[in-house]
């Protein structure tokens, strides 16, 4: 596609000028400071992105309020520098960037002020005990605790009902906060306000949330009146900058529920999307309604929803007005982006996910070289939003680190031999590749990827193979050698100046009485297709193989048990993910046995004799055949002999074996200091 391409043409939203139509859409990052100030992670990810050549970049979830959460903040004038110091890092690459203001859907004042009172209380119960004063110590210290779990109580209330509860006054308080926010960002250089429409003002236009009796509930016209009140506060405040709008839409199921809260179905979304733009809002990004309590259903992770999911109502809004209009939602590919724009469908493609993934997309569009493409696991990214850490993608090692960790050009030329083509040592040789090594791969089956082909087969998870294709294209497009069918020889590895070890790992059974029965099958041996199933399977280990097989087998119409040691079975499995799975489970009656010990196997293969750990008593479990889902162990090498540096990595690189993160950041570990 080269310079030719759609998705690096030029566009014009409001008084700005995006120098291509690739936007980082907002996302919680996790890098801010615990202040919310823009520090050096924070300020070094987005500063990355771009580098990649992203024309337009949007800084999730900043609070124009002193709140709890950790997201970036923007309520005090002194915060101005550090937001400032972010726009000029952008403006260096002809990089706009937008911050997207929002309000918690919860009293704020009241929050922080019952948070506040919980660590003045547990101060003095700390100066009390330093006194000598055990009984104040321990009255205070009840005292903190019943006023902490007071402010997350309210929270959890006023995150359902202070949509309908908070009083006018508190609106206008809060319009003002975002006005005065938006105010500072103007005068710190940046380029654009996102107005969060999900989160409070999406609360206010919802028939499913909004029980409003005032000026502010009830009809259409009352229930996005706030919203526009907003964007006029904006436009006072910040007569300069650009402003978008997210406008969430709520979907609908398969099974006709509904798919989100917090925004407006679909006939209102194009008619609210019409005021947007007479109200002067420059830009328009269309994107699922959230509120739901999985995050999966406004980041669907792969398999469970259609790609470009969003695009047929972003379409609709893009004939209902003339301004520019963002799509977003599992636009996976830059094949994905040109069509849409071709047929002229939306404006401007928000690649979140794949902006993780590979933050160079557009400078790799340009220059014709392969983009490593987002998986839509959800398990780096997602998840970690969900349990408060680091956002990350499984398979870019520099995620967060962007200062610390990247590819070092290499001092020196080297040979360097890698020992099998698992995800593991496909990244070495990436790596080692680009540093300007000499590289030849050695695996002695007969296609790279190793166990990325058995976690392609269960139901939904085929877009894994996509980090497969990638490394086939991107080794190729580095000269990188790859001799399958072939055993590395220890003659070829001293010929070499360094061995990388990637031979990965292999699945292992209980030792336990019964476990050698010919009625046993290996769970990588049913994935890989070689051993057929029928009839009640019997699955021991409830761990993330042994889910994805149960699922499978289900698909070949058997029935399932699932045997587990630990309290619940999926564990390390997305939380985005999990329903889906929960749902298929129950749909076929899979049973599960938690806290379930097996002892022994008897009927040649067809009993199980367990114990449950958590009521101890026995269990009989019969069924038409048992598959091992236990684990594995890494595989070793014999290299004695070996003259030149040997390193290992992924799954051999320990003694527990490694997830795909894991493999990937060994391997470019590793490839990067040698």
């Amino acid at each position: 596609m080269g310079k030719e391409s759609l998705l690096l043409q030029p566009l014009k939203a409001g008084n700005l000028t995006l120098k291509n139509r690739i936007m980082f859409p907002p996302l919680t990052t996790g890098y801010e400071e615990r202040d919310g100030s823009i520090g050096e992670r924070s300020l070094h990810f987005y500063e990355r992105l771009a580098k990649g050549g992203a024309a337009y970049v949007v800084i999730g979830d900043v609070a124009p309020v002193r709140t709890a959460s950790p997201t970036p903040k923007l309520f005090d004038d002194q915060q101005i520098p550090v937001f400032k110091k972010l726009a000029d890092a952008m403006h260096a690459y002809d990089c706009k960037v937008a911050l997207q203001i929002f309000h918690p859907e919860y009293d704020v004042p009241s929050v922080g002020r019952l948070i506040m009172a919980s660590r003045n209380a547990a101060m003095e119960a700390e100066k009390a005990k330093a006194q000598g004063d055990m009984e104040t110590f321990g009255a205070k210290m009840q005292e903190a605790g019943r006023l902490g779990k007071e402010s997350y109580a309210k929270i959890h209330y006023d995150m359902q009902h202070f949509v309908s509860e908070a009083s006018v006054e508190q609106l206008e308080e809060i319009k003002k906060s975002i006005a005065d926010a938006s105010r500072r960002a103007m005068e710190a250089g940046i380029d654009a306000i996102e107005i969060h429409g999900d989160r409070l003002l999406g609360s206010l236009c919802s028939t499913l949330l909004n029980h409003r009796v005032d000026n502010y509930g009830g009809t259409f016209e009352n229930r996005i009146r706030y919203a526009l009140e907003v964007v006029s506060a904006i436009k006072e405040a910040a007569p300069t900058l650009m402003i978008e709008y997210k406008l969430p839409i709520i979907t609908i199921n398969e099974d006709g529920s509904s798919r989100g809260k917090g925004g407006l179905y679909e006939a209102e979304g194009v008619e609210f999307a019409k005021k947007l733009e007479e109200a002067g809002v420059d830009m328009i990004q269309v994107a699922q309604a959230n509120h739901t309590g999985n995050m999966g259903d406004t980041i669907p992770p792969m398999g469970t929803v259609p790609y470009n999911w969003t695009l047929p109502i972003a379409k609709k809004v893009k004939e209902a007005v003339s301004i520019p209009v963002a799509t977003v939602g599992r636009v996976l590919t830059v094949e994905n982006g040109e069509e849409i724009l071709a047929n002229g469908d939306a404006d401007v493609i928000a690649y979140g996910r794949s902006l993780l993934c590979d933050p160079d997309i557009a400078l790799k569009i340009e220059k014709d070289e392969p983009i490593r493409e987002c998986l839509n696991c959800n398990k780096g990214c997602v998840d970690a939003i969900q349990s408060r850490r680091y956002i990350s993608c499984v398979l870019n090692a520099e995620n967060g680190d962007e200062t610390t960790i990247y590819i070092k050009p290499a001092e020196e030329k080297k040979h360097v031999v890698i020992v099998g083509a698992g995800i593991a040592g496909l990244e070495a040789a990436r790596v080692a590749a680009i540093r300007g090594y000499k590289v030849d791969i050695y695996e002695k089956e007969e296609r790279v990827g190793g166990q990325i082909h058995l976690a392609a087969v269960p139901p939904r998870k085929d877009e894994i193979l996509r980090s497969v294709e990638y490394y086939e294209k991107i080794l190729a497009d580095k000269g990188v050698t790859i001799h399958l069918n072939t055993e590395c020889t220890k003659d070829i590895m001293n010929a070499a100046d360094v061995v990388i070890v990637a031979v990965g790992s292999h699945d292992v059974t209980l030792p336990i009485k019964g476990a050698d029965s010919e009625n046993i099958l290996s769970s990588w041996d049913v994935l890989a297709g070689k051993a057929e199933v029928n009839g009640h399977c019997a699955i021991i280990g409830g761990g993330l193989v042994g889910t994805e097989t149960a699922e499978y087998v289900l698909e070949k119409g058997c029935n399932v048990s699932i045997i587990e040691m630990t309290d619940k079975i999926a564990n390390g499995e997305s939380s985005t993910i999990l329903p889906s799975i929960m749902a298929n489970f129950a749909k076929h009656d899979v049973k599960q046995y938690v806290n379930t010990k097996v002892n022994s196997i008897e009927n040649d293969g067809k009993t199980i004799l367990a114990t449950d750990t958590k009521e101890e008593k026995d269990i009989t479990i019969d069924c038409d055949m048992i598959i091992m889902a236990v684990g594995s162990k890494k595989n070793t090498i014999d290299v004695e002999g070996v003259s030149v540096p040997v390193y290992y990595i992924g799954d051999c690189a320990g003694e527990r074996t490694a997830n795909i993160a894991e493999a990937i950041r060994t391997g470019y570990k590793v490839a990067n200091e040698i």
